[in-house]
């Protein structure tokens, strides 16, 4: 369930030090910047204010966090799922799903402190989520089985969701010290994969929408993507 459809917005963190998720998936498409490993342009070389030295950072949580959003025909957003797989963080290891939809916000994981904290610390600020209402989340409980392989894909289902992506595109580094959460910049770093097909079940429903795809045959990107080696600091 793919589109080959340009992402409907411009990049969100063009003409800005700061970098976004957003960013990531989209930087192929708007900038043609994906290939290198891309460490954000301290603010103070670009003439604004200092931004706090990231060295002291402590990392928060490491893992992978594979991401599916859906739009449809007007480039509406029709689903977004965040998948988790921690190794380990400051709030426990597991898997889990954070699902955003029109009608509301679904965590499911094992750990309701680690689900819920995915959701509110990192989810509900991703800028994927821009302009989109966010609700309380509804925690779930449920096992999450995650199967990622940079070399094919992603598998992962539990709680009512299935989330499949094929057809890895590429696979590049990337790296900021300038990714805002709730307007406290976090250091990020990770191995991206865009990838050319995907498609998410909630219920036993198929999701309507296809994915954004984009860039250059060098330098693709998509709106189905595989992040995995992930460390955040703050």
């Amino acid at each position: 369930m793919s589109s080959h459809r340009t992402t409907p917005n411009p990049d969100r963190g063009r003409g800005s030090a700061a970098v976004s998720r957003r960013g990531i998936v989209r930087m192929g498409t708007a900038l043609g910047a994906m290939g290198f490993l891309a460490t954000a342009t301290p603010a103070s070389a670009a003439g604004d204010a200092p931004v706090d030295d990231p060295a002291p950072r402590k990392p928060i949580l490491v893992g992978a966090n594979p991401g599916l959003q859906l739009f449809d025909g007007s480039g509406s957003c029709t689903a977004y799922v965040s998948t988790w797989q921690v190794e380990w963080s400051t709030h426990g290891a597991g898997n889990a799903f954070v699902l955003w939809r029109p009608d509301g916000v679904r965590a499911v994981g094992e750990d309701p402190h680690l689900t819920l904290w995915l959701a509110d610390h990192f989810v509900r600020h991703f800028p994927e989520l821009d302009g989109l209402p966010w609700s309380a989340p509804r925690f779930h409980r449920s096992a999450v089985q995650v199967r990622l392989d940079l070399a094919s894909g992603l598998r992962a289902w539990g709680g009512g969701i299935d989330v499949s992506m094929a057809e890895v595109l590429d696979r590049r580094a990337f790296a900021t010290d300038r990714f805002p959460l709730a307007g406290v910049d976090h250091s990020l770093s990770l191995v991206f994969g865009p990838c050319g097909r995907a498609r998410a079940r909630v219920d036993g429903r198929v999701q309507p929408g296809g994915i954004s795809r984009g860039g250059t045959p060098d330098r693709p990107s998509s709106s189905a993507f595989l992040a995995a080696a992930e460390v955040w600091r703050a």
